[in-house]
């Protein structure tokens, strides 16, 4: 199984996996509103530097759960 396939699986029987997408997506969109802005406030570094942060730790976490699922395939 391709991770084309994977994905599509776990998108339809894993409600983790579909919340971390989302998630995901959520904090993408709001991250690319936020870089638009000049001069960026104090406050607007801290929500971008954040947002990365929340953002890599959704990867990492539906990386995993591709790993695992791939694995008992």
């Amino acid at each position: 199984m391709n991770q084309v396939d994977l994905v599509e699986r776990l998108m339809a029987a894993n409600d983790e996996f579909r919340r971390l997408r989302a998630e995901h997506q959520s904090y993408d969109r709001e991250l690319e509103s936020l870089q638009g802005m000049v001069p960026l406030s104090s406050e607007t570094q801290w929500r971008i530097g954040e947002l990365k942060k929340l953002k890599l730790m959704a990867k990492d976490r539906m990386e995993a759960i591709i790993r695992h699922a791939s694995v008992t395939a």
